[in-house]
């Protein structure tokens, strides 16, 4: 699919919802505390948007959970996995409430639930940023999603042969030895 496999798609459509949810809930603050309608009309648009690319992702996610059963990983992989898809579908299904609540009042909240929206909408942030950091950990610390023989690549000492390289063999980079500067082609 446009060269990219589920994992890589997943990983690039987690960047722009995440940023547009937290931006929803600071414009919706501001919008609060400045009383600005402008700063409120700003959250609702990126709360929407930011709805439908978690949605993207989380989709993306589901998709990619197949090609990751297809590696080995560990118990505590599998368990940080889970969390991970758990806490994302919670993330959705909560910024999918405001947005339809949102939706259902016009675009404005009552001055009473305002503060219930807002209160949601922080712990909404709170809880996607702990799922993203533990869809870093799966990637980073685990190496879910990453094909075996990369993996193996990636941690392999400096100088050393990667999988499938014969002794003496070169990559089509030169060597630079440590007194050489360092040039890009």
């Amino acid at each position: 699919m446009f060269g990219f496999d589920w994992p890589r798609l997943h990983a690039a459509l987690n960047d722009l919802p995440a940023a547009l949810l937290l931006t929803a809930v600071l414009f919706d603050l501001l919008g609060a505390a400045l009383k600005r309608d402008s700063l409120k009309a700003a959250g609702f648009w990126s709360l929407i948007v930011g709805v439908l690319g978690t949605g993207a992702a989380v989709l993306a996610g589901k998709l990619a959970e197949g090609a990751t059963e297809a590696t080995e990983h560990s118990a505590q992989a599998h368990a940080v996995l889970e969390t991970h898809e758990t806490l994302g579908f919670i993330v959705l299904v909560l910024f999918a409430l405001l947005a339809a609540w949102r939706l259902v009042r016009r675009g404005v909240w009552g001055p009473r639930e305002q503060p219930v929206a807002l209160t949601a909408g922080v712990i909404g942030v709170a809880l996607l940023v702990y799922t993203a950091v533990l869809g870093g950990n799966l990637v980073f610390d685990h190496a879910v999603g990453v094909a075996p023989a990369a993996a193996r690549a990636a941690s392999a000492p400096a100088g050393a042969a990667r999988p499938g390289q014969a002794d003496g063999d070169s990559d089509d980079a030169p060597a630079l030895d440590s007194n050489s500067p360092h040039t890009h082609r």
